[in-house]
């Protein structure tokens, strides 16, 4: 996670090294709006956007991100971006709609890229609708579609009291409330990775600013676009994802004529985190002109020993049931399962329920 501690802040707008292997920040008007975005390799331009909670410099002071955009930046040029309202961007109102969002993207596009130049597109997360949706008004602006953890419609990601619930939490309490989303983000990191990550969050944006964005989040809506994109498009999603479930991931790649779907194994809802080189891989692979394939379940050197129950309750947890319906199935009480899922967690070495169930999953045990 972001360094936080190494971290300084650059309000001048200076780049910030001149090797191959460190990041370009610049700003550009966009809108009236003061955009900053960044370049990182040379080569086709590849262009990453979409996440709520976003920084240049914080972002690049994360080792592990670093080596991600870094592998990445081998064969492209990497440019990413604050949106308005966030990291080194303008730190008024974020962007109120898709239509805002896209003519972000597109101003960074037209800054970064060169006359005529097509550009592949890397969506992620909240991203994802917003590049669709480029993607489908621009086709002969984008060579390759990639979406990562994304989905159609921001309304399906949770119900709406949930959504209701933790747009009040952060709103009321942004501390808590970065606390909350950084467990929703990486359920397998350690706690000092979330700390960070909640610190990295409030840095990034405001209270207000992270209601926006959150709002923002959940209202992105590409129907009216997903049938329109004619680029190829790859759309990959982990099969544990915490912040958007898997399904929709799959309807997204359903939705989109030439999309190829991949399923890659893990929890972790950030592709520099968990196995990043199956990210990475699955984007050069796709790049290349070729047809990424799917991952296969990677099992651990661990192999803990599991009472009887413990694996019937571990199998009910990958199923999805709660401790009271697993009590209920059992006939044992919900305090015995929350037992029960201490002790598996303890002996897989896992931080989560969702890791635990990622773990029998990729072990056959449903």
């Amino acid at each position: 996670m972001p360094a936080l501690e190494d971290a300084p802040e650059n309000t001048s707008g200076d780049t910030l090294g001149d090797s191959a292997e460190d990041q370009v920040v610049r700003h550009a008007d966009i809108g009236g709006r003061s955009v900053a975005w960044s370049s990182v390799g040379s080569g086709p331009l590849l262009v990453i956007g979409g996440w709520w909670s976003s920084h240049l410099e914080l972002d690049w002071a994360d080792p592990a991100f670093r080596a991600f955009v870094r592998r990445l930046a081998r064969t492209t040029r990497v440019v990413r971006y604050d949106r308005p309202g966030a990291g080194l961007s303008d730190r008024g109102p974020a962007p109120a709609d898709r239509d805002e969002e896209v003519a972000v993207l597109a101003g960074v596009v037209g800054e970064a890229a060169r006359p005529g130049e097509r550009v592949h597109l890397f969506g992620a997360s909240s991203g994802c609708p917003v590049a669709t949706t480029y993607a489908a008004r621009e086709p002969d602006r984008v060579d390759r579609l990639i979406l990562y953890g994304g989905y159609v419609r921001g309304v399906d990601i949770a119900a709406p009291a949930a959504r209701e619930s933790m747009l009040a939490l952060v709103g009321q309490h942004w501390g808590l409330g970065s606390r909350v989303l950084s467990e929703v983000f990486m359920p397998s990191a350690n706690a000092r990775d979330r700390q960070a990550f909640a610190a990295f969050q409030r840095r990034s944006a405001s209270r207000e600013g992270a209601v926006a964005a959150l709002r923002a989040v959940y209202a992105l809506d590409a129907s009216d676009a997903v049938a329109a994109v004619s680029a190829p498009t790859l759309v990959l999603h982990r099969r544990h994802d915490g912040a958007i479930p898997f399904a929709l991931g799959r309807d997204l790649a359903e939705r989109i004529r030439r999309a190829t779907f991949v399923e890659l194994v893990g929890d972790e809802h950030f592709p520099w985190r968990g196995d990043s080189g199956a990210v990475v891989d699955a984007v050069e692979t796709f790049l290349a002109g070729r047809a990424p394939a799917a991952q296969p379940p990677r099992r651990t050197a661990l192999d803990p020993t599991l009472s009887a129950r413990e694996r019937e309750v571990l199998r009910l947890v990958a199923a999805g049931r709660t401790d009271a319906e697993i009590a209920a199935e059992l006939v044992i009480s919900a305090h015995t399962v929350h037992r029960h899922v201490a002790n598996i967690r303890s002996r897989l070495g896992v931080t989560s329920r969702a890791a635990a169930a990622a773990w029998a999953v990729d072990h056959d045990l449903l």
